[in-house]
């Protein structure tokens, strides 16, 4: 996972200031090289009356919570069981420390107070009220020797110098134990922002990585293999990552105008956690691809090419043949993705087997001759550029009175196989005077 984490960072272009083997000024940063450290603090707890041992057995915890749920409450551990448990809140000293020597497992709680009323901020949802009495003795460590995210999460932010921590709306709840914790400590908290959850794009709940897998689109930057199988990723999908960025910026929030496309550098600038919306964020995969569109479209000519060109080398195209920066140029307006390219292009590198039913009502009894006046007209074409055959067939069709629409259609269906595609005479300089007259040829024959 750390691997994982830090290839997707370096492909969004996100270099961490300070991390394994980079300006290590707070390290070590693995959880698991920080035990000894989360121990001290945890027995710091303990000898401040602000936790203590639980030895509860899980079949005693299972056996209580049912008893409640018979009489239809929720079973919680707080204030009015600790002391009727198992705890070292009523075992001595001495037996604690006896229980532990001889390996019996136990876990560290919180010991919450009782009758408090929490006034707390939160930068993006303002002044949240909490009731203590009404929270559990979380664990914070076991036996094992590993915390819980709660105590790791207060002890390094700490120890690191946090000054804003900033996590999903689904954390909000635990606020109130980690500034409890805080004061524990006689630490000053940091700021707190709880940001909106982004939303399933139909239906209601928090987006998962099943909605992703279930209606076709990423949900994860890279892609991610278990043993349940493989979630695509962003990157395999074709996204620019400063599409990701982008769109993902904007699921609640915005800079208070219209402007939607964001550099990472004007984001750094814009970003203020004051405007983040406090509602969650329906997540659009159809804006998504949007947003990939228009950086596309910004991207250079060339660095496309060089993107489509093994698309084109596996469907058997040999690319020294073609002019492919040029191609590239005229489509890529019509693509959300480089994937896409090939069938906005195939055209260009081979000629259409089929022609477009629709678009084959076009081809009148007086196309065919039409047609052979065209081949007539191109074949005496010495300079053979778009805009040179553009200028000669437009003549002939003036000086002939012949409509536009009677030849320039059939004439894009006999190249293209339908009609669509860019600029038709772009087409024909590309493809050239030999392949244009023997598709014009192909069409007369075939329709």
């Amino acid at each position: 996972a750390e691997a994982y984490i830090m290839e997707a960072l370096e492909w969004l272009g996100i270099s961490p200031d300070e991390t394994v083997g980079k300006n290590e000024k707070f390290g070590p940063y693995r959880q698991s090289d920080r035990k000894d450290l989360y121990q001290t603090y945890a027995d710091q707890l303990i000898n401040s009356g602000w936790a203590y041992y639980a030895f509860d057995t899980p079949e005693t915890l299972d056996a209580l919570r049912k008893e409640q749920e018979a009489e239809g409450k929720t079973f919680i551990y707080n204030h009015t069981i600790r002391e009727k448990l198992d705890t070292s809140l009523v075992i001595s000293t001495e037996e604690v420390a006896k229980r532990i020597a001889n390996g019996e497992h136990y876990v560290i709680r919180f010991k919450t107070p009782v009758d408090e009323t929490l006034h707390l901020k939160d930068i993006i949802r303002g002044d949240v009220k909490f009731e203590t009495s009404l929270l559990d003795d979380k664990v914070l460590f076991k036996s094992d020797g590993m915390p819980t995210y709660h105590l790791a999460n207060i002890v390094d932010d700490h120890l690191m110098e946090t000054s804003h921590v900033i996590r999903g709306e689904e954390w909000l709840p635990s606020m109130p134990l980690h500034v409890l914790l805080y004061r524990a400590f006689g630490w000053d908290a940091p700021e707190f922002a709880h940001l909106p959850l982004i939303l399933k794009p139909v239906g209601n709940g928090k987006l998962s990585k099943r909605d992703g897998d279930k209606l076709g689109f990423p949900v994860f930057p890279l892609e991610w293999k278990t043993e349940e199988g493989i979630s695509s990723g962003y990157r395999e999908k074709g996204f620019f990552p400063e599409a990701v960025i982008n769109f993902l910026a904007l699921l609640g929030w915005n800079d208070g105008t219209d402007k939607e496309l964001f550099s990472l550098e004007e984001l750094v600038e814009s970003f203020d956690l004051n405007r983040v919306h406090k509602s969650g964020a329906k997540f659009d995969p159809e804006k998504n691809k949007w947003f990939n569109h228009q950086y596309l479209i910004k991207q250079n000519n060339e660095d496309l090419a060089t993107s489509f060109s093994p698309i084109l080398v596996e469907k058997g195209v040999d690319t020294s043949k073609y002019d492919i920066t040029r191609i590239v140029s005229l489509i890529k307006e019509r693509a959300h993705f480089v994937s896409e390219f090939w069938d906005l292009t195939d055209f260009f590198f081979q000629a259409p087997t089929s022609y477009d039913e629709k678009a084959s009502k076009n081809w009148k009894e007086e196309t065919p001759a039409l047609m052979q006046e065209l081949i007539s007209t191109l074949e005496y074409i010495d300079g053979f550029d778009s805009a040179n055959i553009e200028a000669i067939v437009k003549d002939w069709l003036t000086k002939n009175e012949i409509g536009m629409g009677k030849v320039m259609q059939p004439f894009r269906l006999s190249l293209v196989g339908a009609l669509k595609g860019p600029h038709l005479f772009d087409i024909v300089e590309i493809i050239g005077k030999e392949e244009t007259i023997s598709r014009i040829q192909k069409a007369i024959a075939t329709l």
